[in-house]
């Protein structure tokens, strides 16, 4: 069997979900019975079914004998499958449930409540689990995620625009666009996937940005900072249109006003 190839397709899944699951993790998974794909789903928004359980739901919805298919079936998900009770109940324990015979995983979940875990259950239970398929490519597409639970930091992007010679702006601060339409695209993008959206005093005074994500508004917002030390901005500009989450990092005082912070 061709685990890369389905690894492959449980990638593309889980980038569906970008935007719209953290803090938890991208993940997509697929069902695969005698080298056909039966079944697949991804998480597709925090704190609804993971993807083990929609693609176990997809293929229960499809076939009269579904459950008979599972117990000869092989699952492949790119994320271990969690051991442990949070907004939903463990993946590992449906898995068993329903006598799934062998999981392909494309990376470990180091979070501390599954780390191992979920795949110690697994093979407790009996079940055959293959490790690290597409391994590099899995931790690449949850880098936030793992940056922010082994090095206890944000993952960070220097974002910025410049012209070919060099310049963000004219001289004279005139606003001028500099990135083309796929850069902007591509900028919102970023958004829905951060957590968060850091700028100086500068920058929020002359180009009175928004900050949010315009291209694919019902995804998630990211939350707006801006450092202004002396609180020297102005009140009616975009940033503080109570629109999203916005933390002012200053040196006069700790106050809120709706979603000022």
């Amino acid at each position: 069997m061709d685990h890369k190839k389905y690894m492959r397709r449980c990638l593309e899944l889980a980038e569906s979900g970008a935007g719209f699951v953290s803090p938890n993790p991208m993940v997509g998974a697929v069902i695969v019975y005698q080298n056909r794909i039966i079944g697949e789903g991804y998480h597709q928004k925090y704190g609804q079914p993971h993807a083990e359980v929609n693609a176990v739901k997809a293929v229960l919805e499809r076939y009269p004998n579904a459950a008979e298919l599972l117990k000869e079936a092989t699952i492949y998900v790119s994320l271990e499958p969690c051991a442990h009770h949070g907004k939903t109940p463990p993946c590992a324990d449906l898995i068993i449930k329903h006598q799934i015979p062998k999981v392909v995983v494309g990376c470990r979940d180091p979070f501390v409540q599954v780390d191992g875990k979920g795949i110690e259950k697994l093979r407790n239970a009996g079940i055959e689990v293959i490790e690290n398929v597409l391994e590099a490519e899995c931790l690449d597409l949850n880098k936030r995620f793992f940056t922010r639970v082994l090095k206890q930091r944000p993952y960070i992007i220097l974002k910025w625009a410049e012209t070919a010679d060099g310049f963000f702006a004219p001289e004279d601060g005139s606003q001028q666009w500099i990135s083309d339409p796929l850069s902007k695209r591509l900028v919102h993008q970023w958004r829905s996937e951060e957590d968060a959206v850091l700028v100086g005093k500068n920058t929020a005074a002359n180009d009175n940005p928004q900050l949010n994500n315009r291209y694919q508004p019902e995804a998630k917002q990211p939350k707006r900072v801006v450092l202004d030390r002396r609180l020297e901005l102005k009140s009616s500009l975009n940033l503080f249109d109570q629109s999203a989450e916005t933390f002012v990092f200053n040196e006069v005082k700790t106050a809120f006003d709706g979603k000022i912070k």
